[in-house]
């Protein structure tokens, strides 16, 4: 039998409807719809249910609650993009009278504005958003729980501010940005702000006996950007393909990397927990491998999307009851199934195309004081800094197209790399950041701060 690209083994197959049904039947889900996706397509999908003859199928909509704000994130990363407002910017220069606008957009987006985590009673999520009419309702007469800046605490009224300041600089409303900008150039045409047929119906189970109670679908109006949005496993499946790869059409590949990376700072549990927060997004590390994502809830339904970008795997768990089945670490689960039982191919090595022989001089071993380091010119055109010994700080760099080079992560991320050279354009030594690298450890004649002693090396006297 030839298997295709995009095919599951049966064995992983299995394995993965063996673990949604575990998380149906422990979690006491009514159902459970789940998708997994490589290489940006779907290539699985699976469904559990309390009815029988009945299964949901990829096309069936569920409440996906917070994974809204992942939504909600990249519209306003499209407006920054376009040069409409920046990150740094505080929400008072573009969205005046809030109460709230010392607070920049990006610590808005990675919840570090120190808002509430919630509106003003009553309990936004189960009750209509035609309470909270305006902003002021949304926020209350104190909206700040934390000094600006100083700590991630999880707003939702954060990203009501979002959704307001889209409306704002679009001059439209928030869902049909939504959907003009991103729903339809992705092709997400099951995602909406409200349901539409096929869509499951919300529950509340009983915690001490097999019974269920329906629960209110309620429009959150002011609130909707923070978790309005109805989707199904076959959209969430290529969104996430989207927040892997980027598309042009929508946010680039550059811009989607951002949203995956840390903007807020951990607090001590997280730091256990091994989890933070991006642009929108959750990121969090288990068993040596970084995911990246959001949950969402709201009452009647759970959802989980979870990404491993190194693995290119992505999988989506949407169940209909408001407590149960922990979505987020399912979706992990499905993710590390297929990672572990069929692994990444990596694509073939391939020499470069053209050699720059200026860049190509600037490979090789090189030394920090007396720190080995290793610098490797990819295929790709970048440089990569390698310690050499148990210690030092590695870092990818970028070229500048001048000469020198920015640091991609790490100790080094944002730093210049500059290669100095001689009279004879030869290269003397290496500038990171004001550190100097000699092809030899102190290397006699370089321009090492505090000089190089002229008796040079010796043993003990």
């Amino acid at each position: 039998m030839t298997t295709s690209q995009d095919d599951l083994l049966p064995g992983t197959r299995r394995a993965l409807l063996h673990r949604i049904a575990v998380a149906q039947s422990e979690g006491r889900a009514p159902s459970l719809v789940a998708a997994v996706a490589r290489g940006g397509k779907a290539v699985w999908h699976g469904a559990r249910t309390s009815v029988d003859g009945h299964g949901p199928d990829e096309n069936v909509q569920y409440r996906i609650g917070s994974i809204t704000k992942t939504f909600t994130a990249v519209l306003v990363l499209r407006l920054r993009d376009e040069g409409l407002l920046d990150l740094g910017d505080p929400l008072e220069k573009h969205l005046p009278g809030t109460g709230a606008g010392e607070i920049t957009i990006a610590q808005l987006l990675a919840h570090t504005g120190g808002l509430a985590a919630e509106s003003p009673a009553p309990w936004w999520e189960r009750t209509p958003g035609s309470l909270r009419p305006d902003l002021v309702d949304v926020l209350g007469e104190q909206p700040f729980r934390h000094p600006v800046g100083r700590r991630h605490h999880y707003s939702n009224p954060g990203y009501t501010l979002l959704g307001a300041l889209v409306e704002e600089v679009r001059g439209a409303a928030w869902e049909d940005v939504l959907r003009r900008e991103v729903l339809e150039p992705l092709g997400l045409h099951r995602t909406s702000g409200s349901p539409q047929a096929p869509h499951a119906g919300g529950w509340a189970v009983h915690p001490w006996a097999d019974v269920m109670m329906p629960e209110p679908s309620e429009d959150l109006g002011r609130m909707a950007p923070a978790g309005q949005l109805w989707s199904t496993t076959a959209d969430l499946a290529r969104f996430a393909g989207f927040l892997l790869l980027g598309d042009d059409r929508v946010l680039s590949a550059a811009s989607v990397q951002e949203m995956r990376t840390p903007a807020a700072p951990a607090e001590t549990a997280d730091l256990a927990a091994g989890t933070s927060y991006g642009l929108g997004m959750q990121i969090v590390n288990r068993a040596g491998r970084t995911l990246v994502g959001h949950s969402g809830s709201l009452p009647g339904f759970l959802a989980g999307l979870v990404i491993s970008v190194d693995d290119d795997v992505a999988a989506v768990v949407l169940a209909n009851c408001t407590s149960g089945p922990p979505t987020f670490t399912v979706a992990a689960d499905l993710v590390r199934i297929v990672a572990e039982a069929e692994p990444r191919v990596p694509e073939p090595w391939r020499p470069m195309a053209e050699v720059d022989h200026a860049v190509l001089e600037l490979a090789g071993q090189w030394y920090w004081g007396t720190q080995p380091f290793g610098l490797r010119l990819s295929a790709a055109g970048g440089l990569a800094l390698e310690p050499l010994s148990s210690v030092g700080r590695g870092a990818r760099f970028r070229a500048n197209g001048d000469g020198t080079w920015t640091g991609l992560d790490g100790y080094y991320a944002g730093e210049l790399l500059r290669p100095v050279r001689r009279t004879d354009g030869s290269v003397r030594h290496l500038d990171l950041g004001s550190f100097v690298f000699t092809r030899q450890p102190y290397e006699e004649g370089a321009s090492v701060p505090g000089g190089v002693d002229p008796e040079g090396w010796r043993g003990l006297p």
